[in-house]
């Protein structure tokens, strides 16, 4: 297995049409459908990546900023943007594409967090990503930005740290009513 790869070497893309069963009962193509397709293709572009078994570790934001019609092809393309020791992230953009008119909206894009597994369950080592242009570079130090920040967040709100009078004040600017006892 090489010691380094290029995100272009397991870039993965796929195309569906979406089909009434794919509906919900607003008409619209299910959120948890495009859910469902976006950790398929992590999974994909993850083990494609590391040659190994990967799980779904953590799902980093998923903002619907489109909704997806029935009829529509949908194109997911998925890259790695980050490599840890035995994780990577994969980014996921989600596109859906009107067939008759080719008017194309960029409906989603995420962060899949990705581990490789072992036959025994045990995390395997990952290749390290090779950086070829600035937007791999940006995309790289993003993920290390989020890493930290997900990691200040967790233990800025565990519960034997956590403050309530530091928050009282943005409570009461928000749809909230506090009634403690």
């Amino acid at each position: 297995m090489k010691k380094f790869k290029t995100a272009k070497e397991s870039r993965v893309s796929i195309t569906e049409l979406m089909l009434p069963s794919h509906s919900n009962f607003g008409g619209k193509v299910h959120g948890g459908h495009i859910l469902s397709l976006m950790d398929q293709i992590a999974f994909a572009c993850a083990s494609k990546h590391s040659q190994a078994y990967c799980v779904t570790a953590s799902v980093n934001r998923v903002d619907f900023l489109n909704p997806i019609e029935v009829g529509e092809l949908v194109t997911l393309k998925a890259s790695i943007n980050y490599t840890g020791r035995t994780s990577m992230v994969v980014g996921v953009r989600v596109e859906s594409q009107n067939i008759t008119s080719g008017q194309k909206k960029h409906c989603n894009s995420s962060y899949f967090t990705m581990v490789a597994k072992g036959e025994n369950g045990k995390n395997l080592p990952v290749p390290g990503l090779i950086l070829t242009d600035k937007q791999g570079v940006r995309r790289f130090a993003r993920s290390v930005e989020r890493k930290a920040s997900a990691s200040s967040r967790d233990t800025k709100f565990e519960s034997a740290k956590f403050n309530v009078t530091d928050y009282l004040e943005v409570i009461e600017n928000e749809n909230a009513k506090l009634d403690l006892n």
